[in-house]
């Protein structure tokens, strides 16, 4: 049986592109950091990369600091508010309720171990962050803001210019977790003006354990990691050179190819919305209507469980999500449904499909062929009906 894969979110397969030049870099195995030849020779291939990466986002390349992903890059920044509240007397962070995993922990352990106050702003039903909550909690004179710029659930996306220019005006330093972004909508973190944004490189076809740190000129950073001289001592370990070298070239078909992206993957996304409303009763669409990733879909189907529509769709050849997959074996409703103000029973009947570049036509109609009698059959017998 061939394999369908919906799941772009949770991670992307190498491209064409990138695995074979990936491969050939493998065996490129200097020390980027030692001074003869050979070290030179990788060092010249990462700084290449940062080059690729900022030309990306609209970063100058020295802005970039190389990570092993989208966590760690959070980490760092949440991080570096420790030291930074002594300094400006500041103890107060303002997250979203609809955050990646690695952001809510990593504000929870700034108010558990350091006595942050942490405000979690609550979104409307489209999961966008409320206006009048927002100017609230920027009345508190927040130390830090972080709102994400694309939800990697309901692909909901923000308004982040506005949102920093706001954070700005109170004081405050404005972060944004763009793993689920970049590649996908434009991203311009000059004219945002953030101070701080992440990226994560298995996102955009290259490989995994990379990822980058934009840090505007002048933001305020502390290293996570200590040891060596790498990344100006802000990031201590040897350089994974060929994985650097993999994203980077990622990094520049993404932006080669980001119009074509968006209009092949927003086609197949309404291609399959359009279909599961007329075929399956009594679906609910989660997300903004229009502010959304061309290529995300999270439905809710009321009366059926959506670990059993996902083991389905697996038995049948198409791997799907119930949700975040760094949330996947946790029981609970999606942490992002619940904050939108959807009730349990539809948060846990929720599934999303996230397209990429590999998929086809022929995909979208076999699940339209195939889902909908999968669901009357689950309704049949769930004692929750639609």
């Amino acid at each position: 049986m061939k394999r369908i894969y919906l799941d772009y979110n949770a991670t992307t397969p190498l491209s064409e592109e990138v695995r074979a030049f990936y491969t050939a870099e493998l065996l490129d195995y200097a020390n980027g950091s030692s001074l003869h030849e050979d070290g030179r020779g990788v060092s010249k291939k990462i700084e290449r990369a940062r080059e690729q990466v900022a030309s990306l986002i609209n970063a100058k390349p020295h802005e970039i600091l190389f990570t092993s992903g989208g966590s760690e890059s959070n980490n760092t920044v949440f991080n570096t508010m420790v030291t930074e509240a002594k300094k400006r007397g500041r103890r107060t962070a303002v997250i979203t309720a609809i955050e990646h995993p690695c952001v809510l922990e990593s504000a929870r352990r700034l108010e558990e171990y350091f006595g942050f106050e942490v405000i979690r702003l609550g979104v409307d039903s489209d999961g966008v962050v409320r206006d009048g909550a927002y100017r609230d909690a920027l009345a508190k004179k927040p130390l830090i803001v972080s709102v994400m710029t694309a939800n990697n659930e309901i692909g909901t996306i923000q308004d982040i210019k506005s949102l920093a220019k706001q954070a700005h005006a109170a004081g405050a330093l404005f972060h944004t977790d763009a793993v689920q972004a970049a590649g996908k909508i434009p991203v311009d973190v000059a004219d945002w003006d953030v101070d701080y944004a992440t990226f994560s490189a298995h996102k955009i076809y290259a490989p995994k354990g990379i990822g980058a740190l934009y840090m505007k000129t002048g933001a305020p950073i502390e290293p996570l990691i200590h040891g060596g001289h790498q990344e100006h001592g802000l990031r201590a370990g040897t350089y994974n050179g060929p994985s650097i070298a993999a994203y980077g070239l990622a990094a520049e078909l993404a932006k080669v190819g980001l119009a074509d992206y968006g209009a092949h993957t927003r086609a197949l996304r309404n291609r399959l919305r359009d279909g599961l409303l007329s075929k399956v009763p009594a679906v609910k669409i989660n997300g903004h209507p229009d502010r959304v990733l061309p290529n995300t879909l999270d439905v809710s189907f009321p009366g059926a469980e959506g670990e059993s529509i996902l083991l389905h769709l697996d038995l049948l050849g198409v791997a799907v999500s119930t949700g975040s997959a760094c949330a996947s074996g946790n029981l609970d409703p999606s942490h992002v449904l619940v904050a939108t103000g959807l009730g349990p029973e539809l948060a846990h009947g929720s599934i999303r499909f996230s397209f990429g570049k590999y998929n086809t036509a022929a995909e979208v109609d076999y699940i339209l062929d195939e889902l909908p009698p999968v669901i009357a059959r689950l309704r049949a017998i769930s004692t929750v009906k639609a």
